[in-house]
């Protein structure tokens, strides 16, 4: 990559010794099991979590993110394997996501605009290699090993690098996805803000010939015809979802037409079928090649693809047979059979349309992981209860078939039946009837309560984490939907076209040749939908907030540049309420001058108003000691009071520039976007003890802090009581002497008379 390119010297981190780095630390750090919330209580945050990102996020190194995600996919691999540090080795994986989480908001925190934007751009998406950075010798050693077969294939590919976010996405890190930094990333991708060029698993037709750098997209300054913005995330959605409708109509079609003539013609209809679903299944193959069979299963519908990839293959495979047999009897019967099966993909693509339109629905989140282990507990109870059926067999060989058996034992296994156990006489008098007895009790009854268990657990689990969930998902589509194959750039079924066509070519000219043949072909066969995305984009993408009063506005709080007008012409008709006033008074942008005077009003000296009420409330509570001694100022009286004025005002600016520029990063949790002039309200005692830190509110904490407040009360009383004792030594001292001085003086008269 050109130095220009790379402006913030990715290519020259150290990644292999950050990665050792931060595991020591990391290990150093966690010897004991904790859970996340012990992690992220105020103890922890202090003497741990806090010191771990102020020391990383003062290298400025942008691979560190990386490296902590590295070192917690290591951590849960070795959580199966050692079990002896099988609860440590979690805790320290959920330290590295916890520290990977503050560090990359540290860093949107520290740089704002678009360039900040672009700098958490390369912490995400810019790619690392695990051994960068590292000596010759451990790179020689990693790359003779024949079970790194990948490593080998990174050597004819060197632009395969992992980046963070696609790290972030195969160790889960769920909680990482959803912070607010990295959404703000994940957002711009999506809407093609942000540009680059992913690194892929294997490429169907690389075109590697332009790579595109980490950048900020301006629809305004790029080509009218730009071949790229087809795999822009959010028009890629479009795209799918538009191409599965085509192809769902033309499954349909089949459908019918089969119903009505009742014979196994191949039809026109069938014919376009199989061409478009050849080309939809070779799109889905191409994306399980782009980033690899972990990232694709996480998407929420991918089951469901890939069966119906399974169907159709099955399907085409017998149909072509059909086709190669002389026999027209038999050639009708093999040609029926893969209409059958092909009628089975049904129950897989007509529920795969709401996939897409409510891909954010609880149930289908849940539905995932809940057919997971409902499909893993299901071979297992086969596996282990398949013993049964053998010892049923094989109890009076040739009393009943295999499939027989079968049959009767799945009926009581969902206890739709009981012939089983009627004819279980059959095998043997009393032995037959305690197999089968002892099966409905494991199977039906054991089964059925451990199977409603789990999934309840699941669905439970998933419910409490929604919102990690939803972005998770998001964070998924957006990463899957950048393509860097060629391939992507041709719709169904004009890949199948491209592949026969221009595979071969690339053998036969240089790339420079390769690449604009290939630009060409892709502006031709889209000519109408870069059309229809350029006058989009430049009408939508990087608008500014100017009003227009002729429109209807509305404010999106969600923007991840921040809170902007929208035209919404909905938006003007739902107005037209009983309550429409309530609704635009928060749906309308304020004007400035309004947001400045009540900012200028809030700027209250300590005492007054809001903050008056609340500490006198806690005053009366907790019989707080007043602010003057909680600052470790004298007892003094007369000492209370400043001397200078002036400097005190200047020390107080010097701290809150200090604390501008140092933010506090112990909070649990994000802090959510407010519209512009929100400003939080402000502490009325200085935080020095655990409940200061804690916003939770604890009652436990709040007493203790109560006690610790009454403690220093007392001290102070002592301290007032040892400066009068004292003051007193000094006067009683001072009186002696007076009284001795004059006992001398006169003596001294005496004498002299």
């Amino acid at each position: 990559m050109p130095r220009a390119a790379d402006l913030y010297r990715n290519a020259e981190c150290n990644v292999y010794e950050n990665i050792l780095r931060i595991r020591r630390d990391i290990i150093n750090s966690i010897d004991d099991p904790y859970s996340l919330e012990q992690l992220k209580a105020p103890r922890m945050n202090i003497s741990v979590v806090r010191p771990l990102v102020d020391s990383l996020f003062e290298k400025q190194d942008l691979s560190l993110v990386y490296c902590l995600l590295v070192n917690r996919m290591q951590f849960i691999r070795e959580q199966s394997s050692a079990t002896h540090h099988q609860t440590v080795n979690l805790t320290r994986a959920l330290l590295c996501e916890l520290v990977a989480e503050k560090l990359l908001r540290r860093y949107n925190e520290h740089n704002p605009g678009p360039r900040g934007l672009l700098k958490l751009a390369n912490i995400l998406v810019a790619g690392f290699e695990p051994l960068q950075g590292a000596p010759p010798e451990i790179v020689e050693q990693s790359t003779s090993r024949p079970s790194r077969w990948t490593t080998h294939r990174k050597a004819a590919n060197p632009e395969k690098k992992l980046t963070a976010l696609e790290v972030a996405i195969v160790s889960a890190s769920k909680s990482f996805l959803a912070s607010s930094a990295c959404q703000k990333v994940v957002e711009a991708i999506y809407r093609g803000k942000l540009v680059y060029t992913p690194s892929s698993f294997i490429e169907v037709i690389p075109d590697r010939w332009k790579k595109r750098p980490i950048s900020l997209y301006d629809p305004r300054r790029a080509p009218l015809l730009n071949q790229y913005r087809l795999v822009v995330p959010r028009t890629r959605n479009i795209i799918e979802v538009f191409q599965f409708v085509v192809l769902l109509g033309l499954y349909i079609a089949v459908m019918v037409a089969r119903e009505t003539r009742m014979t196994p013609q191949y039809t026109v209809v069938e014919g376009v079928f199989d061409i478009y679903a050849s080309g939809w299944v070779l799109d889905q193959v191409a994306s399980v090649l782009e980033h690899g069979w972990g990232v694709y299963t996480q998407n929420l519908w991918s089951f469901l693809d890939a069966t119906f990839s399974i169907i159709f293959a099955t399907y085409l495979i017998l149909r072509l047979h059909a086709f190669r047999i002389s026999d027209q009897t038999e050639a009708t019967v093999w040609a029926r059979t893969s209409l059958d099966i092909l009628s089975c993909a049904a129950p897989v693509l007509i529920p795969r349309l709401a996939f897409n339109f409510m891909s954010e629905n609880m149930l289908f989140l849940s539905l995932r992981a809940m057919m997971s282990d409902f499909l893993t507990l299901s071979a297992l109870a086969v596996w282990c209860f398949a013993g049964f059926m053998l010892s049923l067999k094989w109890l009076h060989a040739g009393a009943h078939s295999s499939v027989t058996i079968g049959k009767w034992m799945i009926w009581i296994w969902f206890g739709l039946d009981g012939t089983g156990i009627d004819e279980s006489v059959d095998f043997h008098w009393l032995l037959g009837p305690v197999l089968m007895i002892l099966f409905a009790f494991l199977g039906n009854t054991l089964f059925l309560t451990i199977l409603v268990s789990m999934l309840t657990n699941t669905f439970s689990g998933i419910v409490a984490n929604a919102v990690q969930e939803i972005l998770f998902r998001r964070a998924v589509l957006t990463f899957e939907g950048v393509k860097s194959d060629a391939i992507f750039a041709y719709m169904p079924p004009f890949n199948i076209l491209a592949l026969i066509v221009m595979l071969p070519l690339k053998l036969l000219v240089s790339e420079r040749m390769f690449h604009k043949i290939n630009v060409a072909a892709v502006r031709i066969l889209n000519l109408p939908t870069l059309l229809v995305i350029a006058w989009y984009e430049r009408r939508t993408l990087w608008m500014s907030d100017k009003h227009r009063p002729h429109r209807a506005q509305k404010i999106d709080w969600k923007n991840p540049n921040g809170p902007r007008a929208t035209a919404s012409p909905y938006w003007a008709i739902t107005r037209f309420t009983a309550h429409g006033e309530i609704y635009a008074v928060f749906d309308i942008d304020p004007p400035q001058a309004v947001l400045d005077k009540i900012a200028e009003e809030d700027e209250l000296e300590y005492g007054s108003g809001i903050g008056k009420a609340l500490n006198n409330n806690l005053n009366e509570r907790f019989e707080f000691v007043p602010t003057a001694r909680r600052a470790s100022q004298s007892v003094d009286p007369k000492r209370r009071e400043s001397v200078d004025q002036r400097g005190n005002r200047k020390e107080m600016q010097r701290t809150k520039s200090v604390n501008q520029e140092f933010g506090d990063s112990s909070e649990a949790e994000d802090q959510p976007t407010h519209p512009r002039g929100y400003r939080k309200l402000k502490r009325g005692e200085r935080m020095d003890s655990l409940i200061d830190l804690n916003d939770d509110g604890n009652d436990k904490l709040m007493e203790a802090n109560a006690r610790l407040h009454k403690m220093e009360a007392a001290i102070a009383r002592i301290e007032a009581m040892l400066v009068q004792v004292m003051n007193e030594d000094a006067s009683s001292g001072s009186s002696k002497g007076q009284a001795s001085a004059e006992s001398e003086q006169e003596a001294q008269t005496s004498t002299t008379k």
